[in-house]
This record gives C-alpha cells, structure tokens and sequence, in this order.
C-alpha cells in the first residue's frame, strides 16, 4: 500500500466522508445526498426538501441550491469557476498533504483535464478538444452510430435474457469514443474497465479500496493513452483529430493524456446512464412508449426529458473568484457552491409536474443535465445522436421488451444510472435504423 497514496484519500475522501455521514445524521440534506455513495437512494425527496428551504441553502462546508434558476446562474457566471482538489479551502495542511501526493496519473477530474480548470487554460484545451465536435465529424460520426446500432440490436437477438448495459448500452458509446481518440477496437474492454474504476472519483467520500482501485485504472489508462500517441508520433498514421493533436506539441503529453482520458471516462459513462435511464423510464411508463410508436417524431424531445427526468450527472460545483451576491446572500470569495443538476431538472417553478414523465413537454430542453455556461459538455450533440439512435432503434425492433426483475442501479452519487438491466426481448420486428 501507498502509503502517499492513502494519505491522499485520507484528505479528499476520508476525512469528508466521516463529516457528511455526521452531517447526514441531522439531517442535513448535502450530508444526506453526499453520504449516500455505495447505496443507491431515491435523491429526488431529498432535492425536494433542501429546495424547499429556500433557492441557496448553506451548509458547513459548502453553499447548496436545487433551484433551477440559481444553478443556471452560476453555470454561466465568470464570477465563478471551478477548483481542483488541492485547490479547495482547506485546513492548510491538507492542502499541503495533496500538493505531495499527487500520483501523477492523468486524473479526468483533476488538472490539467479541462472539466477541473478555468480559463485561460480551459479556453485552450476546448478549443483543440472541439476540433475532434465540429458539425462535420459530428455528421460522420452519425453514420458510425447508425451502422453500430444495427450491429448491437441485431446481436441482443442470441441472448434469451441480456443484461441491456454490458450488451448494449454500454457497447454503443465506447466504440465511439474510442475511434474520436484514436484507439484501436480491441481497446474497448479495457476502455470500460477504466471508465467503471474511475467513475466513483466524481463522489466525495468513497472507500479507501475503491479510490486505490480507481487510481490504479487511472495509472493503466495513462500508460495505454502515451503509448498510443507515442506510435504516433513515431510516424504511425494518425486518422482522428485528437489524435493528430499527440504530433504538432500543441498540448504536453500529460495535458494529452488527461484530456483523453476525460473523454473516454464523459464520453461513455453519461451516455450509458442516458441509453439505460431512458430503456427503464420507457418501459416503465407504457404510455408514453405507445405514444412514441404512433408519433416517431417525438423521439428526440423524448430524449431530452430523459435527460431532464433521470440526469446522467447529479450534480457539479463551482467556486467563487470574488465575493458575490445570490439569491440574497453573498457568497465569499473561496466559498464553493454545490450544484445539484437533478434537482435543479424537477424544480416545479421550471417544470410542470416535474416528478411525471413526459416525452411530450415542451420545455424539457431547458435542463441542466449537460450542464451550462463555458463548461458545458462538449460532446451533447454526439450523446443526444446516439441515445435517440439507440433508443428508438432498440423499441422498434423489440416492442415487446420489458424488464425481467428489479434493475440493479449503481451505487454512485453523481453518476446516475443501472449497473444491469435484465429484459425479455421478446419477437423481433425488423426496423430501420434511423
């Protein structure tokens, strides 16, 4: 064991996990949300109740807001950015502590990753990542959806019973984001091992194993990642825009390495949680699948209240550059405030019957389920092509799937979504993808 290593989860973790539990305890509701990683609770009572003690609720370590237009606010406001852990206020010497422990690794939620800096440094790195998201490559990856998804609906017809995540929801995006960065087919096992071991360093406060397991996928991830862009650079061809990036000395091969590994860990694990969120929604809620069968030209706006009903993240946070005045109270410069997406998606002052499922509201556009502001997702337009393509594909050619048991969610916070999701398939009606 590290002992380096422990310390640091001892002071991003440890420590705040023994703290929210306690918070938990009296019911504070961020202590009750944060607390709850490793079980898998309904966090929508608790978003209720911290939104009805008014717009931006303080805690002891954190301001709190569910409220819609608050998060909005602060997603676009220049007066607020985001902080890397070692940045945080904290007690000095955790600081210090986290400062020597780096492990070195390319870390998606840690710099140079650009989720985790501001500007002028975020400014840059986006502008090179975008080159791998403009329209075009946005339309030829279109294509490659389309072919990808024929595949993996006509391969669920020899399981009698597929677990939906690990033969299909989870298939579907990985391929994808593997040919953006330029990895080969055979990475895309390793690509979701990586993307399971790392997503639980979104949470605060999770167990000592999982982060050394999570640090340990980062350190594989980061060895494969150089390895690749240094055949590149040796002159190996070079056939995606992010690749080519590892040739012109335009980003240094650690900001290579953690910007890729941010989108392979965002590039498929919110698209996972989209795709198995909107099969469990869908098949819950008959209706409105029959209403989709008779209006196909619904299906993106059912997609978007998807997104608003079951947000693939939870929450995010920023930090304020300077002190500022919200929602009647003045937040300090430092002071950081916790963001909760999936609240902010059911505020009833934005959505009528926030807690009903609708594919036919109209405002459902207006989540915050890909974020807002110079932060906001980059890859949404390839997320809403493929859970529109997926999901619609996967109803017509099996009308009759439903759910064989109770679907197992992860035990995660901020990422929201099924570990499995066993159905009965049903017959098989042949349907174009579209």
């Amino acid at each position: 064991m590290s002992i380096g290593l422990w310390a640091r989860w001892v002071a991003l973790h440890g420590i705040p996990r023994a703290f929210m539990t306690q918070r938990a305890s009296r019911g504070d509701p961020l202590g009750q949300i944060i607390a709850s990683h490793g079980r898998a609770i309904d966090p929508y009572p608790v978003y209720a109740n911290l939104r009805s003690r008014g717009p931006l609720v303080r805690s002891p370590f954190a301001w709190a807001s569910a409220d819609h237009g608050v998060c909005r606010e602060l997603l676009r406001d220049r007066n607020f950015g985001v902080t890397a852990p070692a940045d945080m206020d904290l007690p000095r010497p955790l600081r210090a502590l986290l400062a020597r422990t780096d492990p070195g690794v390319a870390n998606p939620v840690e710099p140079p990753a650009m989720v985790i800096v501001n500007p002028p440094d975020h400014t840059r790195y986006r502008q090179l990542v975008a080159q791998s998201f403009t329209p075009r490559a946005i339309e030829t990856l279109r294509e490659r959806v389309n072919e990808l998804t024929t595949e993996l609906v006509d391969g669920l017809a020899a399981h009698d019973r597929p677990d939906l995540i690990a033969d299909f929801a989870a298939e579907l995006p990985v391929a994808i984001i593997a040919e953006i960065i330029g990895l080969p087919s055979d990475s895309h096992a390793q690509l979701l091992q990586w993307g399971r071991c790392g997503a639980p360093l979104l949470d605060v406060g999770i167990g000592w194993r999982t982060y050394r397991n999570a640090i340990n996928g980062l350190r594989d991830i980061d060895g494969y990642i150089n390895e690749r862009f240094r055949q590149i650079r040796a002159g190996e061809a070079s056939e995606t825009a992010f690749s080519r990036l590892a040739t012109d000395d335009s980003l240094t091969p650690r900001e290579l390495a953690a910007n890729g590994a941010l989108l392979v860990g965002a590039g498929f694990e919110t698209t996972v949680n989209l795709i198995g969120n909107g099969i469990v929604a869908l098949s819950r809620h008959p209706e409105q699948l029959a209403r989709l069968r008779a209006e196909p030209d619904l299906w993106p706006g059912a997609v978007e209240e998807i997104l608003r009903y079951e947000s693939p993240v939870q929450m995010t946070a920023r930090t304020a550059l300077r002190d500022v005045e919200i929602a009647g109270h003045r937040v300090r410069e430092g002071e950081m405030v916790v963001l909760l997406l999936g609240g902010a998606n059911r505020d009833p002052n934005v959505f009528t019957d926030p807690d009903t499922f609708d594919i036919g509201r109209v405002n459902a556009r207006d989540h915050l389920a890909f974020a807002s502001g110079i932060h906001a997702c980059i890859g949404a337009a390839l997320a809403r092509i493929e859970g529109t393509t997926a999901l619609r594909a996967l109803f017509e050619a099996y009308p009759d799937l439903s759910l064989a048991g109770e679907p197992q969610r992860r035990g995660l916070v901020n990422l929201f979504g099924y570990e499995r999701l066993p159905v009965r398939l049903g017959s098989r009606h042949d349907a174009a993808v579209h």
